[in-house]
């Protein structure tokens, strides 16, 4: 029987910058299309844990090691990403230091959860929405319904 063809999985990490006052959180803007502000991540290598391929995401973008904290929740709208169905895990992470660009980030910069800059792609203004929710709560919002 032939393999189902199934969505691509990923993973996006909200780096919490836990040396610097209020800890804001990283951004990176892509080197490739689609162009805008986006969270750390990217796809899940063949062989690799989601935890793994977080961790080694959020390295190879913003030069930052960071370790997980709370996996925030999964988001798999068909159009999440407009280049192909896609599936992600967001988690939230936390580094120290100063971040730099690599990889496929075009730049990175340090934001507030509470003033973000636009265009955000994909859907990452709604994890945000979430992680600032859980930011402010303490509670991981509910899954959307379809």
């Amino acid at each position: 029987m032939p393999a189902p063809k199934t969505p691509a999985l990923t993973t996006d990490i909200i780096i919490e910058l836990r040396d610097r006052p209020d800890v804001p959180i990283v951004l990176i803007r892509r080197k490739n299309p689609p162009h805008g502000w986006a969270l750390p991540g990217g796809f899940v290598d063949i062989g690799e844990t989601l935890e793994h391929a977080a961790v080694r995401e959020a390295e190879e973008e913003t030069a930052l090691r960071v370790t997980l904290k709370l996996l925030l929740g999964c988001y798999s709208d068909p159009a999440r990403d407009p280049r192909a169905h896609t599936v992600t895990m967001a988690y939230v992470a936390e580094a120290e230091g100063d971040p730099r660009a690599q990889d496929d980030a075009a730049g990175v910069a340090i934001f507030s959860p509470e003033a973000l800059p636009a265009p955000l792609v994909f859907d990452h203004e709604r994890i945000l929405r979430d992680y600032l929710a859980w930011r402010q709560r303490g509670v991981v919002p509910p899954p959307e319904n379809p």
